[in-house]
């Protein structure tokens, strides 16, 4: 390890409440990349552009955010992290007034791919936590925040779905844009005053954040298990408002908003995969991640029934799949968090952003699928993606001491 590379520790710890404060931060943050899902029948009336067209929105977004995960994430551990956080969400809150004022589909997409770039504040402060918290309760305070980002996931469908219905398509990226200022105000202050990690070039920072998906097998593995599961999420939760608003249901966002509010009951098992991880590793709690996935592909088929039935098959089978994702995700980043500490945010890079590819790859094939064959593909696309990271963990199980050492490694 180079001079330049040794750890240094960034604040000699934090108490109860800023794990909370972070929390909200993640929560707030994070919905910005994901209450397009619901307004899709919305901006195509208003915009007069086809479905799919406007569904291409919300895959804009998490491009954008995938490409600020790779090019921006890694200066948190070149640069002080409270004044590029403050810098971020202030370029956000511009971009989602942009976005609401956008007169058409292009300057629309535009914006979006701004908001997504700059909505990763989340992902400098879940490796931020992980350097100020003592090694036995990492899992704890990344699943607290974890908690918060799952609900900001979640409940920002309700918070689209629900103002877009009632205040047009516009009105969610209005008020969006008022929370994030509020944020920058909040969160600015409240964060400790840090040293870099590093001071490498910026060239070399994302060098760095590729050279670990090759060098440590597992960052491959937590990679590979959020690309399937988290694929899979983001196609259901893409075709979700086209079914909902189609033939078979023939009702508005407002119910996308409802089914997103009853998954929003996964945010409380984030904090409890934490402790699940400290204590059994993240090697089980992603087993019970892929198994729910699972789980989760043959309920939502009773979305194909219609009516009352299919509305309760598709809130059970979302809670299980927004479930499996969010505590993969806890269980995901533990087990990186716990191999380079002086490398936390280029792991989290090289991690983050596989997943949101695959997420976008994810809501890409999912309007296709469903375009083409309906939501019966969706369900089998789910199911296609768990088996693949079944057959993954399955393969995997000769490591299986790895997380029990790489816990001892992080205890020192």
């Amino acid at each position: 390890m180079s001079q330049n590379d040794a750890p240094r520790p960034e604040s000699p710890g934090m108490g109860r409440r800023l794990p909370l404060l972070m929390a909200l931060a993640c929560g707030v943050s994070v919905a910005n990349v994901y209450f397009p899902q619901a307004l899709t029948p919305m901006i195509a009336d208003g915009l007069d552009i086809a479905p799919a067209t406007a569904a291409v929105v919300a895959t804009v977004t998490q491009l954008g955010y995938a490409a600020g995960l790779f090019l921006l994430v890694p200066l948190g551990d070149r640069l002080p992290r409270r004044p590029l956080i403050t810098g971020l969400l202030i370029v956000t809150c511009l971009a989602l007034l942009a976005a609401g004022l956008a007169p058409a589909s292009g300057p629309l997409l535009a914006a979006a791919g701004v908001v997504g770039m700059a909505t990763v504040v989340p992902q400098l402060l879940l490796p931020m936590a992980a350097g100020l918290v003592e090694p036995d309760r990492r899992g704890s305070v990344i699943g607290t925040l974890q908690a918060g980002l799952i609900g900001g996931i979640l409940l920002a469908r309700t918070f689209g779905g629900v103002l877009g219905e009632h205040l047009g398509w516009r009105a969610p990226y209005l008020i969006a844009a008022a929370l994030t200022a509020l944020l920058a105000v909040l969160l600015g202050p409240a964060l400790p005053s840090a040293a870099p990690a590093v001071r490498d070039r910026y060239p070399t920072l994302l060098a760095d954040a590729l050279r670990p998906l090759r060098d440590e097998r597992q960052l491959r593995r937590s990679v590979f298990f959020q690309v399937t599961v988290f694929g899979g999420f983001s196609a259901a939760w893409t075709a979700l408002a086209l079914l909902i608003t189609g033939p078979r249901y023939d009702m508005g966002t407002q119910t996308v908003g409802l089914l997103a509010l009853i998954g929003a009951g996964s945010m409380f098992c984030a904090p409890a995969a934490g402790r699940w991880v400290d204590r059994l590793g993240a090697d089980r709690v992603n087993l019970w991640c892929i198994l729910a996935a699972l789980a989760a592909a043959a309920v939502l088929t009773t979305g194909l029934l219609g009516g009352a039935p299919g509305l309760v098959g598709l809130a059970v089978g979302l809670l299980l799949l927004d479930v499996a994702v969010q505590c993969g995700q806890v269980a995901n980043q533990a087990r990186i968090f716990a191999l380079r500490p002086e490398a936390r945010s280029r792991l989290n890079t090289g991690y983050m952003t596989c997943a949101f590819l695959g997420g976008s790859a994810g809501s890409w094939l999912g309007t296709r699928a469903y375009t083409a064959l309906g939501w019966g593909a969706i369900c089998a696309l789910i199911a296609v993606t768990g088996i693949a990271a079944l057959a993954a963990y399955a393969a995997g199980r000769p490591d299986r001491q790895s997380d029990r050492l790489q816990s001892v490694a992080s205890a020192r």
